[in-house]
């Protein structure tokens, strides 16, 4: 169960990072993006999530921890709605939907 966990907050780690490299887009010449705090920021969040991901995968199977990432759509979608001002449409409510009864699904 702790593993389960530790990949639940890798995904929302790597959604964070994601947020971070979207908040670091809006500038559009590099030599200024290199001097942009989120574009390390996000980078570091990646790079903590992909070594929460290889320690997962010591104890859960590759064909469990994989598909369980894709949560992190879920909080990608709750990101951009509150910080971002997206749009939530049926559709998009729809997927997530299926994304969580698919990880469910895996899980148990």
């Amino acid at each position: 169960m702790e593993y389960y966990i530790i990949l639940l907050i890798m995904t929302m780690i790597g959604a964070c990072a994601s947020f971070c490299l979207k908040k670091a887009s809006g500038v559009r010449e590099i030599q200024k993006l290199i001097m942009v705090p989120m574009l390390y920021l996000g980078g570091g969040l990646y790079l903590l999530s992909a070594f929460l991901n290889i320690f997962v995968l010591k104890y859960l199977d590759y064909s469990i921890v994989l598909p369980l990432t894709s949560i992190t759509y879920v909080w990608t979608f709750f990101l951009s709605y509150f910080y971002l001002g997206e749009s939530i449409t049926k559709r998009k409510a729809y997927g997530i939907g299926l994304i969580v009864l698919g990880s469910v699904i895996i899980a148990l």
